[in-house]
């Protein structure tokens, strides 16, 4: 069960910083594809699991097989899409699946309320994770955990995440981790 703070790496640097603290899980959000392997296996070495931001990997086609390549060689714990059909085949090939939703209008979280009605993901990851009421209303509407993301700066923004309906929430932030 997700809870609490899960680093988000964007480098190495912050990836050995996030194997060195005593979280369960890791997001690797910006990687290289001919480094997702080693540094899958590292982490994994470490008992962590690992959800890969699919759409943010360097040099992978994010379709079917470039799923497969993640999942069944690489072995990640769970992806994270925009992308509604990747988070459809993470679901089907078993493996956690987390719809990023970037809530920047009305218009555009009514659309993606919908779509995760319709694909109902494992968790939806809201950005900018520092809205609250925002935060209520999607685990109200959907009734699917929420993580907050994005703009997560200081102790009290994961607090207010945390008190207002998010399981969880992501920051790249090394201070919070």
């Amino acid at each position: 069960m997700l809870k609490d703070v899960i680093p988000a790496v964007r480098s190495m640097k912050d990836f050995e910083h996030a194997i060195e603290n005593d979280h369960e899980y890791i997001i690797l959000l910006e990687t290289r594809l001919s480094q997702v392997e080693s540094v899958v296996k590292y982490a994994k070495q470490h008992q962590k699991k690992v959800f890969m931001h699919a759409d943010l990997v360097q040099g992978l086609k994010v379709d079917e097989y470039g799923l497969e390549y993640l999942i069944h060689n690489v072995k990640v714990d769970g992806i994270i899409s925009t992308r509604g059909n990747v988070i459809a085949i993470a679901k089907k090939n078993n493996i956690i699946g987390i719809q990023r939703l970037f809530a920047l209008d009305s218009y555009a979280l009514d659309h993606n309320l919908e779509a995760c009605k319709k694909i109902k993901p494992d968790y939806i990851e809201v950005l900018p994770g520092i809205m609250p009421g925002i935060l209520k209303e999607i685990t109200d509407e959907t009734g699917i955990p929420l993580i907050a993301g994005g703009l997560i700066r200081t102790r009290e923004d994961v607090n207010n995440s945390l008190n207002n309906g998010a399981l969880a929430v992501t920051t790249s932030n090394r201070e919070l981790w």
